[in-house]
């Protein structure tokens, strides 16, 4: 790869970026170069069991490097996990500032903490000298106003930190209306940190847009864009591809997710639940796409969702991201 190429990170999605999504996507197709994890919960008196970090044990992600992260407000119980990640073998650990769901919020989790800069001071102060290896924070605009980002700023740029990712949107907006660029290019330009771009690339245009509006930036984080149009890393980097094998290509995806999915799921119900995920992202995608989504969408059991599938694509659908 060009040095020049962007580095394209898999954004943190829960319930959908896990490590067996990652592996199927990287055996299906190329261009990402990286992936942030979805966040592990911190629990009270240093307790962990080993099937919450499973997900990102490096034996399982060769394919996609990828980088933990940690949803938590309470230094002991973050130094703790920071460093049983350690132990894996990572080198780096993210810290999500970010999270827009209120129930998170509310508990001063994820972009809750984003009201309470001197918290996020103290905590930085307790948990960098701490770890074991370098810190990342991954962060919103604010939880409820944008302007709450300069006294983040101020804050975190007093701390050593690898970079900042973040999304131009504040919390209590979740991902409604778009993504503030000028708010982005302002935070970046009052921060001594290396900052990553997060939000609302969607397709070549969209990432062409940051990038040049943005010259100093060469980490890009995709999430609902590579969902909802796996090819995209691809058409970002100019891989070469033939356009007509587009629909083979994704019907193969899709039956190894659904594979993949079938041996660590319990429960048809379950199982169907996780793929029907999917296709409220990826199904928009396709022309005239309502009528046979639906049909997969209202499917009760296997045998009907595997048909509805298989007849979707038999259609030879147009995909048109």
């Amino acid at each position: 790869m060009d040095k020049k190429d962007p580095i394209l990170i898999l954004a943190p999605l829960q319930g959908f970026t896990d490590v067996t999504f990652r592996n199927v996507y990287a055996k299906h197709f190329c261009g990402l170069d990286a992936a942030l994890a979805p966040f592990i919960s911190t629990m009270g008196q240093q307790r962990l069991k080993p099937s919450r970090i499973r997900d990102v044990a490096p034996r399982l992600n060769q394919d996609l490097p990828v980088t933990p992260q940690i949803l938590g407000n309470v230094a002991e119980d973050f130094i703790f996990l920071a460093g049983r990640l350690a132990d894996m073998g990572h080198d780096l650990v993210n810290w999500n500032l970010g999270c827009p769901h209120s129930k998170i919020a509310k508990k001063g989790r994820g972009s809750g903490l984003l009201l309470f800069p001197e918290k996020i001071d103290a905590l930085l102060d307790r948990i960098i000298p701490d770890i074991p290896m370098a810190l990342s924070v991954k962060i919103r605009l604010g939880r409820k106003s944008k302007d709450e980002i300069h006294d983040l700023i101020s804050v975190l740029d007093r701390h050593d930190l690898d970079h900042i990712i973040l999304h131009p949107r504040t919390g209590i907006q979740m991902y409604q209306g778009t993504a503030d660029h000028d708010a982005f290019g302002t935070a970046m330009a009052q921060s001594r940190h290396n900052f990553v771009y997060n939000g609302d690339i969607t397709d070549i245009r969209s990432f062409l847009t940051v990038k040049n509006r943005f010259a100093g930036i060469n980490r890009f984080m995709i999430g609902r864009g590579i969902l909802a149009n796996p090819f995209l890393p691809e058409e970002i980097k100019g891989v070469p591809r033939n356009p007509d094998d587009r629909l083979k290509r994704l019907q193969a995806f899709h039956d190894d997710l659904l594979a993949a999915y079938s041996t660590i799921i319990s429960g048809p119900g379950h199982l169907i639940g996780r793929m029907k995920g999917f296709w409220n992202y990826l199904g928009p995608s396709f022309k005239n796409h309502k009528k046979p989504v639906k049909n997969i969408l209202k499917s009760t059991s296997i045998q009907s969702y595997t048909h509805n599938v298989a007849q979707f694509f038999a259609a030879q659908p147009v995909f048109c991201p």
